[in-house]
């Protein structure tokens, strides 16, 4: 009698991370940027990309690449870390600090990655507290980090899936915490360009902290995956012990060099997506049925006062796909929106207001 091989018995139980990818007029469900990549950079990019030596492997350390990200965020080369998108950046983070017998500490609800990822590298996972208003409890945080003792502290500013974007002061007095019993904090800050602040400033040589961010938002290269960590030169040290020699494609790295000399173009898209939050922030709060959170990001969450999984049914009927969280813990009967065009927006609107209408009815 044959037997098949058995994956680990801690991950048999372990569901993936999925999000629907259906056919629908308007997609408003990952957080991706509602805007093509520029068509200057597409050429540009076209042409260096034809040009490669695809018979020689790719530049290990990513040298250009991370040497552009450095001068554009003010940080020595030395301080960056680049990888397939921001989740390998998270994976290769814990594969290095955590593992069997050691413990990462996140705050639900939160970026489901950080635990999943955790499950995965065999590393435990304790959960703190949030308030009210979905930031962190820091008195709970930094209690838990003495008495837990974790190797790794996830902290997603601004937050997924609620878009809270937490004070300079919460992130210090847990980087504090975690010095004390020689912890790593992770600033996960993949929606940062749309916050008012960012942990960028509180990376230094003498700091156990790192952020990790992404070009998937506001770079317009989800497809391209491409991420990046600024921590301590010792930690960057460390990661590249541990990553997959060649990780990063030729490709990869060109797109990404290329991509940091259109940041005026990125800026003036940050800037329209922001606005065009604050409207829809100001639209959805006024609907009946419905509360919204405040968000640093480029999305909103929203609690839906009825069936929040009918609505996000009713709106997929007529061809508008946002993500349920209508289940998960902590953000019960809420739905998130990412903030598309202006017409996806006025889209959306619409089709919200018929799905609670619809479902209100019966």
């Amino acid at each position: 009698m044959n037997m098949r091989p058995q994956p680990r018995d801690d991950l048999r139980a372990l569901e993936g991370y999925h999000s629907p990818q259906l056919d629908v007029t308007v997609r408003l469900n990952t957080n991706e940027s509602p805007y093509a990549a520029p068509q200057a950079f597409l050429d540009r990019l076209g042409a260096e990309v034809a040009s490669g030596d695809y018979h020689r492997y790719p530049d290990r350390s990513a040298t250009v690449l991370r040497s552009a990200i450095g001068k554009a965020l003010g940080q020595p080369s030395e301080r960056v870390f680049a990888a397939n998108g921001s989740n390998e950046v998270l994976q290769t983070l814990l594969l290095t600090y955590g593992g069997p017998g050691r413990s990462a500490l996140i705050f639900e609800p939160t970026y489901a990655l950080h635990s999943h990822i955790a499950r995965i590298t065999s590393t435990a996972v304790f959960v703190g507290a949030r308030n009210h208003d979905f930031s962190i409890d820091v008195d709970d945080a930094c209690s838990r980090v003495l008495r837990d003792r974790p190797s790794i502290v996830f902290v997603c500013s601004p937050n997924n899936p609620t878009g809270t974007v937490e004070p300079h002061a919460t992130v210090t007095s847990i980087a504090d915490a975690c010095a004390t019993v020689g912890a790593l904090v992770v600033v996960d800050e993949a929606y940062g360009e749309f916050a008012p602040r960012s942990a960028l400033e509180l990376v230094s040589d003498e700091r156990a902290l790192v952020v990790v961010r992404t070009y998937s938002k506001v770079w317009s290269l989800a497809g391209a995956r491409l991420g990046f960590c600024i921590g301590p030169q010792w930690v960057v040290h460390e990661l590249e012990k541990v990553v997959l020699p060649y990780h990063l494609s030729t490709p990869t790295q060109i797109a990404g060099t290329l991509a940091l000399e259109y940041r005026q173009e990125m800026l003036e898209r940050v800037a329209a997506l922001v606005e065009e939050r604050g409207r829809m922030f100001v639209a959805l709060d006024a609907l009946d049925g419905v509360s919204v959170v405040p968000s640093g990001a480029n999305f909103l969450l929203i609690r839906v006062h009825h069936d929040a999984r009918a609505v996000w049914q009713a709106m997929v009927n007529q061809g508008v796909l946002i993500r349920d969280f209508s289940t998960w813990p902590g953000v019960e009967g809420c739905l998130r929106i990412t903030i598309g065009t202006s017409q996806e927006n006025d889209d959306c609107l619409v089709a919200l207001r018929a799905a609670l209408t619809k479902v209100g009815n019966t």
